[in-house]
């Protein structure tokens, strides 16, 4: 089976993406990698990281003994070859049950013991990840991280039961069953039951992250200097927040944005707190360490999110990769307290991420081919990268009103419209200029004028002039009629520098980032022509 070594399979932005010159057929695919049926009772299993086929194959070794373990046949550095099973998952033959039976309940506690038995350290299984041969024998696969989380209770099981309306009726089971199980799991829930209505973190001064009780037990996913994020359960994270001012911002962000593809959902808001869904998944900094070049798809993504941003009304335009969540359900941002607060049209910050990564000047380029005039705003100015420069105020010259569509959708449609306003913009500058004309023509034709009824004057009363001569006389014209001055203006954006800390969410974590622009005042000035005194004239 040499040519399964020529299936790649890659981990790209939006999921996993697969190059099968082979005629193996694709049967399956999650997050760690794909599956291709090789006969009717063989499959393999190519993963995106050979680390974790290495800790699949540990662990289908540790519990080659175990009857619901598939058996493995070939092993290589990203894939594994073992059992093929060609039957509904349990979530498929439990889908039309008003109740579960009770040799499902038998089988599952069975397995859950034996898991326990091994060592396991995930003595759990969803639904979809076991399947019910004949005589209703179960089979699970899929053990990548059975030495790796920690779950002594079948949370996930629970979870996919709960979706199915079946988790009550399965618990039944368990208390009637096995009622030693059933307390031991029902000690956990109460023990790690997170309470977050009533829970409270506190400032940790300028610069630090909140305070947190330690006495908390829940799982502490991250803190930062807005608040502390903690596990919920296994599809849901609370964010506690030291200043429930920074809560209400964050709060308005996220329930006005439930309709953008980039926002987490929300379940529940309170004074201090946001409940929100749990991204599993690597931040985009995470993941743009492991790679060589920067794929134009990552490029597509962040700038759908620029632009979603700007036309839902965001203030703060920027997606730093560390609150950026590859997941899969494509990219997910966090930390939004200040989306609607601070004014800031560049993505400054993912400017200097990229720079760091090495990766800005292909983000740039990418940019430039699909949203050339945004690229042209964005480079109009020098980008700071350095926290020591300050963004110029400049920058909002051109490009504040800038609309961040998607140019290559909207090129065609406005070609025309364009066309016609610079042809607009010109037969209006042409008017201008000639009213421009015709003044200076008048004040002309004004000044000429003004210097033959002199001459006249000079001319027919000769022997006045004399005895004016003593007394000088004002000269008759003064130039100032179109005297003018430039009004003074003010334009100004206000500064903020941003605090270091950490925001957790998923594998996700912050870290100190600065962004801002400075105050600017526009400068008085005047310009004209004062009214000139005519000089005294001797003979």
């Amino acid at each position: 089976m040499e040519d399964i070594k020529s299936i790649i399979v890659t981990k790209g932005p939006s999921g996993i993406e697969i190059h099968n010159p082979t005629n193996y057929p694709l049967i399956g695919n999650g997050a760690q990698g794909a599956v291709f049926k090789l006969s009717e009772d063989k499959c393999v299993k190519i993963y995106t990281n050979p680390l974790q086929a290495s800790m699949e194959h540990e662990a289908l070794r540790a519990g080659s003994h175990l009857a619901f373990f598939p058996k493995v046949y070939e092993t290589g550095t990203n894939y594994i070859v073992m059992d093929y099973f060609n039957a509904p998952t349990l979530k498929e033959y439990l889908r039309n049950c008003v109740y579960i039976p009770e040799s499902i309940t038998l089988k599952i506690l069975t397995i859950l013991a034996e898991m326990k038995k091994a060592n396991f350290t995930m003595v759990d299984a969803p639904l979809r990840h076991i399947f019910v041969l004949e005589n209703e024998e179960l089979k699970v696969i899929d053990h990548v991280n059975a030495f790796k989380r920690v779950h002594p209770v079948p949370l996930k099981l629970l979870r996919d039961l709960k979706m199915i309306l079946l988790k009550d009726s399965f618990l039944a089971e368990v208390k009637r069953l096995e009622p030693e199980t059933f307390r031991e799991w029902d000690s956990y829930f109460q023990k790690n039951n997170l309470d977050y209505k009533k829970m409270v973190v506190s400032s940790g001064g300028v610069g630090s992250s909140v305070k947190v009780d330690s006495a908390i037990t829940q799982t502490l996913i991250g803190a930062g200097h807005q608040g502390a994020v903690y596990r919920a359960s296994e599809d849901k994270c609370v964010k506690i927040y030291g200043n429930t001012l920074h809560a209400s911002q964050e709060k308005e962000v996220l329930t006005k944005g439930q309709n953008l593809s980039f926002i987490p959902k929300v379940f529940d808001t309170g004074p201090n707190y946001i409940l929100m869904e749990y991204l599993a998944g690597p931040d985009l900094n995470a993941f743009l360490k492991k790679q060589a070049t920067l794929s134009i798809d990552i490029t597509k993504e962040l700038l759908n999110i620029l632009t979603t941003m700007k036309k839902s009304g965001f203030k703060q335009i920027d997606a730093p990769l560390r609150h950026i969540i590859i997941t899969r359900n494509g990219f997910k941002m966090v930390d939004h307290v200040y989306s609607f607060i601070r004014n800031q049209v560049r993505p400054l910050e993912l400017f200097k991420d990229l720079h760091i990564r090495g990766f800005l000047d292909a983000f740039l380029e990418q940019t430039q081919q699909l949203a050339p005039k945004l690229h042209a705003a964005w480079t109009k100015h020098p980008i700071p990268l350095q926290d020591d420069e300050v963004a110029p105020v400049e920058e909002m010259i051109g490009i504040e009103h800038y609309d961040y569509v998607h140019e290559e959708q909207n090129n065609n449609k406005n070609g025309k419209k364009e066309k016609q306003k610079d042809k607009g913009k010109k037969e209006k500058h042409y008017n201008e200029e000639s009213k421009d004309r015709g003044k200076k023509d008048k004040h002309h034709h004004k000044e000429e004028g003004h210097k033959k009824d002199k001459h006249r004057k000079e001319e027919g009363h000769g022997k006045h002039h004399h005895k004016e001569e003593g007394k000088g006389r004002k000269g008759d014209h003064k130039e100032g009629n179109h005297h003018h001055k430039e009004s003074k203006g003010k334009e100004g954006h206000d500064s903020h520098k941003g605090t270091k800390g950490k925001e957790g969410h998923g594998s996700h974590k912050g870290s100190k980032g600065k962004d801002g622009h400075g105050s600017h005042k526009g400068s008085k000035g005047k310009d004209g022509h004062g009214g000139n005194k005519g000089k005294k004239e001797k003979k």
